[in-house]
C-alpha cells in the first residue's frame, strides 16, 4: 500500500473500532505508522500499551470482553476462543468458565511462546467455516463448540443445556448435531 501520504489515524481508529478499541502493532504499521510515531502517541497518551504489540485507543468506551480482545490480538488474530469460553459467549448455557480456552493453530505447538495469563491453550487447525465472530471476538460455531465441550469432557449439564439452546435458537438442525457428534466419535 502506498503511503506516501503519510500515516492515517483515521485507520487506525476504524481497526481499533471493530476490535473493542483495542490494535495490534502490526496494524498500527501497515496504516503508515513507524516505530517512533508509534511511541510518541504512547507518551502523549492517545494510546495506551497494553501489553506487548497490543494498544488501546485512550478515548474509546469500554466494552464487554475486551480480555478476550487482547488475547486474541496477542495470538497475532490466529487463534479462537472455544469450550466453555464459547458456550459463554454463545449464550448457549450457564458456563462461566474461570480461563478463556483459545484453540492456536497447531504451528504454534512447537514455538516457545508465554501464554496469557488467565488463558488456557490447545493447538488445532480450526477451517474458516468452524469461525464464528460475537462482536469483536471469534469463537468457534455453535456446533463445533460442542463437538470440543464432549472431547474435553466438559460438565454433562452445560453440553446438554448448549444441545437445546442450539437446537431451540435454530443454530443447527438435530440431524447436524448427530452427524457432528457421530463424526467426532470415530
Amino acid at each position: 500500500m502506498d503511503r506516501a501520504d503519510g500515516p492515517k489515524w483515521q485507520e487506525i481508529y476504524d481497526i481499533a473500532e471493530s476490535q473493542s478499541g483495542y490494535v495490534a502493532r502490526d496494524q498500527v504499521m501497515a496504516a503508515g505508522y513507524s516505530s517512533p510515531l508509534l511511541e510518541y502517541h504512547v507518551r502523549v497518551g492517545h494510546l495506551i500499551r497494553v501489553q506487548r504489540g497490543v494498544y488501546r485507543l485512550a478515548q474509546f468506551p469500554p466494552g464487554e470482553h475486551e480480555d478476550l480482545v487482547v488475547t486474541w490480538l496477542w495470538s497475532r488474530r490466529l487463534g479462537v476462543f472455544s469450550h466453555e469460553t464459547a458456550l459463554m459467549l454463545h449464550l448457549l448455557s450457564d458456563a462461566l468458565p474461570a480461563q478463556a480456552h483459545l484453540i492456536l493453530p497447531m504451528g504454534w505447538a512447537k514455538r516457545r511462546v508465554r501464554f496469557p495469563t488467565g488463558v488456557s491453550v490447545s493447538f488445532g487447525d480450526i477451517s474458516k467455516q468452524e469461525w464464528a465472530w460475537v462482536g469483536a471476538i471469534p469463537v468457534t460455531t455453535p456446533l463445533r463448540t460442542i463437538v470440543d465441550c464432549v472431547a474435553a469432557h466438559v460438565e454433562p449439564l452445560l453440553i446438554q443445556q448448549a444441545k437445546r439452546e442450539g437446537l431451540t435458537r435454530g443454530l443447527f438442525s438435530r440431524e447436524q448435531l448427530t452427524l457432528a457428534l457421530k463424526h467426532h466419535a470415530k
